[in-house]
């Protein structure tokens, strides 16, 4: 309805316009822009295994980063090159006077030389490229991994956000009422002014509520809609789903052991291991001196006579000097770097396994606390005041209190809730889950 009567005071502006520019084209333009509103406020809401599709679909980040990957083919290609062989042409003309005394003579000589790769360079290059392309992939998927629990911790929010406006709307609604009664029970004589100042001040605070959850609920529009790469425009998006609540039970030690095998940051590090490895017998093999043969065709021409020679020759470099020692020592040191690293990121994970998993059960006790013995009491103990206050048997001082905990109860149950579930999403990342 709102996005119809907007359209309809656009087109009806367009109408009032009376300058150069066509009746006809601004009818047009501004009919679109009416639609355009209409279908971008008529979005259906999304679930979040959509928006999780969408995200490492269409988010920038990571689709910025996919393009390390393509370098990293690029690299494989150049990897596996044969050295180009070399050409060499050259013409010698002396001075004539150098000819026609038979000194020097006329000269044409073309070469070709060509290296021959020795100790398997070629075969070690692509191999260490190779490896290269593969850490880039697991850190790619490692960023997807990391994207997914950014998106469902920002779909969490984007729920909790939803159900304390809505707690906030009931409360408020509930006051306004209060505050109708309190004003004819005033105006009947039935009840001072103070009283109906003090409901009136009740809603106010309540509708300050309301306020502040309604910009909560933009904001986290705004982050979710930015993740899932349509940049700031969270007016449009909305979500459906309710907060995840897992009945079976997690097991630790199955989920220490699957996040050491499983996560794509642990193997992206193990495959650097491999790499570093491949890369310190490339080295070495760089080490291995290359052997350049060539050939020659060499043609003279004299004043009297001409002749052609042919030879064939054979170079190689005497390693006295540079034996590749440094990039071979730079090369084992990275060896022994990438092996503490992955030693260090396998306790770090062990860690976080253990703090996440604490988290988890945590906060489902506390969910489990507040269902089993703390909603029913808070919502009864409202009732029966809201329903005593109605009648006269109860002061607003109680039906305040009685509000103010109902409020503070349900917002603590749904933080409760939302945690819970963002620990079930962490636990589902620490096991290296990527795809919905």
């Amino acid at each position: 309805m709102h996005a119809v009567r907007v359209g309809h005071l656009l087109c009806v502006k367009a109408l009032m316009i009376r300058e150069r520019t066509s009746v006809t084209a601004v009818l047009v333009a501004t009919c679109a822009l009416c639609v355009a509103h209409g279908q971008i406020r008529s979005a259906p809401p999304i679930t979040i295994d959509q928006a999780i599709g969408e995200a490492l679909d269409h988010n920038l980040n990571l689709l910025a980063e996919r393009f390390n990957v393509d370098v990293a083919g690029a690299a494989v290609i150049t990897a596996g090159l044969r050295p180009n062989p070399v050409v060499t042409a050259s013409i010698m003309r002396p001075d004539q006077s150098l000819v026609d005394a038979g000194i020097s003579p006329d000269e044409q000589v073309f070469r070709t030389d060509y290296t021959l790769e020795r100790g398997d360079k070629r075969e070690r290059r692509l191999v260490q490229a190779g490896l290269a392309k593969s850490v880039l992939s697991l850190q790619l998927a490692n960023t997807a991994r990391t994207l997914r629990l950014e998106v469902e911790s920002a779909f969490v929010d984007l729920l909790l956000v939803k159900r304390n406006l809505s707690l906030s709307q009931d409360n408020l609604k509930a006051f306004n009422d209060v505050v109708r009664i309190n004003t004819e029970r005033v105006r009947t004589g039935d009840l001072s002014a103070v009283e109906l100042s003090r409901s009136r001040l009740a809603a106010l605070q309540f509708q300050n509520d309301v306020r502040q959850q309604e910009t909560k609920l933009r904001t986290s529009k705004n982050r979710l809609s930015t993740l899932l790469g349509r940049g700031p425009e969270g007016d449009a998006l909305d979500v459906i789903g309710d907060l995840r609540k897992d009945v079976v039970p997690i097991d630790y030690e199955q989920l220490r052991l699957l996040a050491l095998d499983a996560r794509p940051d642990v193997r992206a590090l193990r495959a650097d291991q491999a790499r570093s490895a491949a890369d310190t017998r490339l080295q070495l093999a760089n080490s291995v001196i290359d052997y350049t043969i060539s050939g020659e065709y060499h043609r003279q021409e004299g004043s009297d006579v001409r002749g052609n020679s042919y030879g064939l020759f054979f170079s190689a470099p005497l390693p006295i000097f540079s034996r590749n020692q440094g990039e071979i020592a730079r090369a084992q040191v990275q060896q022994q770097q990438a092996r503490a690293k992955v030693h260090a990121l396998e306790q770090e994970i062990a860690t976080e396994a253990a703090n996440a998993y604490a988290e988890y059960a945590a906060a489902r006790d506390i969910v489990a606390t507040i269902e089993t013995q703390m909603l029913t009491t808070a919502t009864d103990v409202r009732t029966t005041t809201e329903y005593s206050y109605r009648r006269g048997e109860a002061s607003f001082v109680e039906l305040l209190d009685a509000v103010r905990a109902y409020n503070d109860t349900m917002q603590s149950y749904n933080e409760a809730r939302a945690g819970y579930a963002r620990s079930l999403y962490s636990l589902d990342s620490i096991a290296g889950k990527v795809t919905p």
